[in-house]
């Protein structure tokens, strides 16, 4: 028959989703999951299978793993060597097995990460506990199928004497599906079979009574019960690994040192100090003068010694923050279930084990009862003879062949076939009356043993009595004491009671730059009047915000995004006076095009008090501070924005206050603050102004009906004026405003609005650099409807203004008051 008739057409749609179907069903069944029975993968049954097969018990002589590699390769598992050499080492690793199923000797790696040597240097045998996953393996207790080649058969599935997925727990990552099951206690988890076996009634609470949580190889804590609450109600949950510090001082130095002794599981040590290093170095963690590790053979011993005077667990809380001293355990109770995959709540992983521990029980009772009755059926002949022994002896001894012999005794005394064939091949010895009285006593003795096995089978009391035997039994050999400690959330450190509560400046540069220091070292400087910020700058930044604050207290970040991120005051590093501090994009999470534009320190989050924004497009928008009081690290949306549009301008308000909204134009309004109702926090807000084709806001200030101060507007020509507020009428919100100053060719388009009081300083800045720094009184205070005056000239003909900005005090709050500065 020619190719091309024996060629068929196939959809090829078709033959993926079927061929796809087929490598997914090899990978969730043969490969990635483990059975919910005896908690194991295909790869880790064959080889606690094969070694047991090649004999290498607990207690016998150590074998090459090349060997064991080689066999279960071979025999078994006809993958790469590497794999299976992987899973051998894994297995035998005791800080990732809470209970090590493989004796290894050699070198088998560490929990730092070095790799374990090469096959052909280690050794292995089975661990005693690992023998309790093949105890009757023998006695038909589990179905057998056939090996890869079909010249053997291996086992489905262990007897598992022990509940293995969850004392072990398992990971793996097949096609759609994935589990990740923590490890457990021995005798926590048995007492919690015990309980269901009692009473299997039993609820997940009353199991959690015996099953507090996960018990991790590498000790450490587990911070909150929720995460094991839900994971083990639905399968699911989000566990808290914490590692375990002490605070200890150095008698010679009389520093305090942070000393860790046990870390989360699956941790590498070795990047977790990396890590620590790598964050001193880029001064993220502050307060650490040293770092070294004195782990032994005897444990882990992380050395963190801290500088003088350091709290050590604000440096501890930041190092939980920052590295992997906490992490997080995402557990999936899934396993196959009769071969499909289920995820499992863990009274059902529990009822899954005492079923197939019931289920090996009765086959091994059936078994032991089918051998039984055979000894007792050869037993009958054996005793038949020695009750007839001349006529035997003669029968035997006239017959020409042993053939005739067996025939003879069959049709003699009634036997069987397999009776017969016994009493020919008894020995002399057993004809003794010792050894006659032996074979009387082993038949009844056996008797009552099938008398007993038949029992079982007929009782299920007596099969779960049994299986809580073991289990006990299994408890008392192999129990130990728990290592990872469970903590409530409750006592987690809360940072701020370990902080002096302490009035701090807090100063921020025109280029973002922030820090804090002791406000005793401002006022230290005075000489009869307010002392001006100290600070390390370049010539073209300056100090733009400043105020004064609480340790306790919050500052509130508002990026033109229309975002707000939070930092504690505790957090803005501490700096010297010359020192300019660190960037805010250091501190916060901003998105690359993302730029601050407002900061505000809040004490209490109330609900009398309001956050007012104001936008380039003219949108006013009014929030209850309440609204921002749960924190994001990744921030949260203080308003929607149109496309196109940024957030300009931010101030906390009680409500009563008036809203003054100037644009590039030169133009105001002034309305009341009433007049914008408090909305959520993704509203759009409302128009506070309506603008003329091209204009846009450039500023938003919010002032007291009895205000005093002066409205200072620059523009990008270098003109600037002071006007009070007085001249600035209130109107209703949304409309077009009144010229607050006239923008023209010669002095440009304005760049500044600010609320001005006498004594205050700007900081005029130009595109190239150029800085003045002027004080509000010098200039002149003129109307509304006016150009100003020249404040600075500007060389050459592209060069203009940038911005301009008020230059900060330091507040004192008993004399100006709580609100002052931006507080609420």
């Amino acid at each position: 028959m020619p190719i091309d008739e024996r060629l068929g057409q196939i959809n090829i749609e078709d033959e993926m989703r079927s061929s796809y179907l087929d490598y997914a069903m090899s990978v969730i069944v043969g490969r990635a999951l483990p059975d919910v029975r005896d908690g194991l993968k295909p790869v880790h049954r064959r080889i606690l299978f094969g070694m047991n097969e090649m004999g290498l018990a607990h207690n016998r002589p150590y074998r090459k793993s090349a060997k064991i590699v080689g066999e279960i390769m071979g025999n078994y598992h006809p993958h790469g060597d590497a794999a299976i050499y992987d899973t051998l080492v894994r297995m035998a690793q005791d800080f990732n097995m809470r209970y090590t199923l493989v004796d290894g000797q050699g070198n088998y790696g560490s929990v730092d990460g070095d790799p374990p040597a090469a096959m052909r240097y280690t050794e292995a045998r089975l661990t005693k506990l690992a023998e309790e996953m093949l105890v009757d393996i023998d006695k038909e207790t589990v179905d057998f199928s056939p090996n890869y080649d079909e010249s053997r058969v291996e086992p489905k599935v262990l007897p598992a004497k022990m509940p293995n997925l969850l004392i072990n727990g398992a990971g793996g990552i097949a096609v759609g599906y994935a589990t990740n099951i923590p490890t457990h206690n021995l005798g926590e988890i048995i007492d919690g079979l015990l309980l269901l076996l009692e009473d299997s009634t039993v609820t997940i609470d009353q199991l959690m009574k015996k099953i507090p949580g996960p018990d991790f190889p590498t000790a450490g804590f587990i911070y909150g019960k929720q995460g094991i609450k839900d994971a083990y109600h639905t399968g699911r949950g989000l566990l808290t690994l914490r590692a375990k510090a002490v605070i200890e001082t150095d008698e010679r130095t009389e520093r305090e040192r942070i000393i860790v002794t046990e870390i989360p599981f699956q941790v590498n040590k070795a990047k977790l100090i990396e890590k620590i290093a790598e964050l001193i170095q880029e001064k993220r963690i502050e307060g650490i003068s040293d770092l070294r590790d004195e782990s032994d053979r005897d444990g882990y011993r992380i050395v963190i010694e801290l500088k003088r005077n350091e709290i050590p667990l604000v440096v501890l809380n930041n190092l939980y923050k920052h590295t992997q001293m906490q992490t997080t355990f995402g557990v999936i109770m899934l396993a196959l279930v009769r071969n499909r995959p289920e995820v499992l709540n863990l009274k059902q992983i529990l009822e899954h084990f005492v079923e197939h521990r019931r289920e090996v029980v009765v086959r091994r009772t059936t078994y032991e009862l089918r051998k039984a009755e055979e000894r007792a059926h050869i037993l009958e002949g054996l005793k038949i003879a020695l009750d007839h022994l001349d006529a035997v002896i003669t029968l035997i001894r006239r017959a020409a062949s042993p053939d005739e012999a067996r025939g003879g005794l069959m049709r003699s005394f009634n036997l069987s076939e397999i009776q017969a064939t016994a009493i020919l091949e008894m020995r002399l010895q057993r004809l003794t009356q010792l050894e006659r009285d032996k074979l009387i006593e082993e038949y009844t003795e056996t008797l009552k043993r099938i008398e007993y096995l038949k029992s079982v089978l007929a009782s299920e009391a007596l099969v779960r009595k049994i299986i809580k035997d073991e289990l006990t039994e299994l408890k008392e050999e192999y129990q130990d004491q728990r290592r990872t400690q469970i903590v409530a959330e409750a006592a987690e450190i809360n940072v701020e009671d370990l902080i002096a509560e302490e009035e701090v400046a807090v100063t921020i540069t025109h280029a973002g730059y922030i820090k804090r220091n002791p406000v005793s070292l401002y006022r230290a400087q005075r000489r009869g009047g307010k002392g001006k910020i100290g600070m390390g700058v370049k010539e073209e930044d300056f100090v733009e915000t400043l105020f004064t604050a609480s340790t306790h207290e919050y500052l509130l970040f508002f990026t033109d995004a229309g975002k707000v991120y939070w930092l504690k005051v505790h957090e803005v590093p501490e700096a010297g006076r010359a020192s300019k501090g660190k960037a805010l994009v250091n501190l916060l999470a901003l998105a690359a095009d993302e730029k601050v534009t407002a900061t505000v320190a809040v004490k209490e989050f109330r609900d009398d008090r309001f956050v007012v924004m104001a936008t380039r497009q003219g949108v006013v928008k009014k929030t209850e501070l309440s609204a921002f009081s749960n924190p994001r690290q990744g921030g949260i949306i203080a308003l929607g924005l149109e496309k196109g549009d940024r957030l300009i301008a931010v101030d906390i308000t009680d409500g009563q206050r008036e809203i003054l909204i100037g644009t590039r134009r030169g133009i105001t309004i002034r309305f009341k603050e009433e007049d914008v109702r408090p909305m959520g926090r993704t509203a759009y807000g409302v128009k506070g102004i309506t603008l003329e084709e091209g204009d846009e806001v450039i500023g938003m200030e919010t002032i007291t009906p009895d205000s005093t101060t002066a409205i200072m507007t620059v523009t990008e020509g270098g003109y600037g004026k002071r006007t009070p507020v007085t001249e600035y009428r209130i109107q209703g919100r949304g409309g077009k405003g009144i010229i607050s100053i006239k923008t023209t060719e010669r002095n440009g388009l304005a760049v500044g609005f600010l609320q001005v009081r006498d004594g205050d300083e700007v900081m005029v800045m130009t595109a190239h650099g150029k800085v003045l720094r002027c004080k509000v009184d010098d200039i002149r205070e003129i109307g509304r409807n006016t150009q100003g005056v020249r404040l600075l000239d500007l060389e050459g003909g592209d060069d203009r203004v940038a911005s301009v900005a008020r230059l900060a005090e330091v507040v004192d709050r008993e004399e100006e008051g709580e609100d002052a500065g931006g507080n609420a």
